[in-house]
């Protein structure tokens, strides 16, 4: 009796969601179109552009020392920007999900103020702090410490727009698989280190290495807060973005499009990585359907 009255509720509530014919076209287009117009049509933009004089000058391109300067410098900070922010993000999740303390409503605040603030914004802050006129600037200059228009302060922007993404993604899955696992563990003799290592790190890994290539992808585009503390020196403090922006502004636009499509390739591959480790994410968690009982 149960089940008929469930299958008859889910046949006409799969009726319900059954629409025309002509409404799922005009949505189906809607979003193709979308799609088209924003996504597709700037990609191929940027590669047509960028192989517009043939593969010689598309490579010529990346053979120019303030492009290879640009690529390294951009690789740099991530390589120290990323894991920073890994452990932090980690670090941070595992105490909002797993604990209850004073202060943890503000650190939730503190991890989401990166996607409240402009990045120049912030950029401007880094100044404010640490150039030669900020509030640390005399005793960095009395030190020969210089972090505005060089890499440290072009890694402290990076590090303060990306270090949210890990943590965002860890929180949420930490807290729906709350603390049976980790106590049972405990109650086993575990240690609290054995119990992270062994416990809790495997349960959320596509969930990290999803927060990492969110991470990186963020670092290597970054343009709003480094451009303000990079000062623009070419071959010394412009990143791939920022030479991007040169070039385009003198009018080398075979070379401006040619090191821009790293970018696209990184957005393509990020994008590609994305849709994978969603694929491991799901199958990774519990099927949380409810089972079915025969009245």
């Amino acid at each position: 009796m149960a089940t008929a009255i469930s299958t008859s509720a889910s046949g006409h509530s799969r009726a319900a969601l059954r629409e025309p014919l002509w409404v799922k076209a005009i949505v189906f287009t809607l979003g193709i179109g979308f799609l088209s117009l924003f996504l597709v049509l700037p990609l191929v933009a940027v590669f047509t552009e960028a192989l517009r004089e043939g593969l010689h000058a598309y490579f010529a391109s990346f053979r120019d020392p303030a492009a290879l300067s640009a690529i390294r410098l951009t690789l740099v900070a991530t390589a120290i920007s990323v894991p920073l922010n890994l452990v932090f993000g980690l670090a941070a999740s595992w105490a909002i999900a797993k604990f209850e303390f004073r202060g943890k409503s503000v650190l939730i605040t503190l991890i989401d103020l990166p996607f409240a603030v402009s990045p120049v914004i912030s950029g401007l802050i880094f100044v404010l702090m640490f150039g030669l006129q900020g509030w640390l600037g005399p005793w960095l200059r009395a030190h020969d410490i210089q972090v505005i228009f060089a890499v440290p302060g072009i890694v402290l922007a990076t590090v303060f727009v990306t270090f949210p993404f890990v943590a965002r993604e860890l929180i949420p899955l930490m807290q729906e698989q709350g603390n049976d696992e980790e106590q049972a563990a405990l109650l086993l003799g575990a240690s609290g280190w054995q119990t992270f290592w062994r416990v809790t790190l495997p349960n959320v890994k596509w969930a990290l290495l999803y927060g990492v290539i969110l991470s990186v992808a963020r670092a290597m585009g970054e343009f709003g807060a480094v451009s303000v503390v990079s000062g623009h020196v070419r071959g010394k403090t412009n990143t791939v973005p920022l030479h991007v922006e040169i070039l385009y502004n003198e009018y080398n636009f075979v070379a401006a499009f040619a090191v821009a499509s790293l970018l696209a390739l990184l957005a393509l591959a990020t994008l590609a990585l994305k849709t994978a480790l969603e694929w491991k994410i799901q199958a990774a968690r519990p099927s949380l359907e409810p089972t079915a009982v025969e009245g």
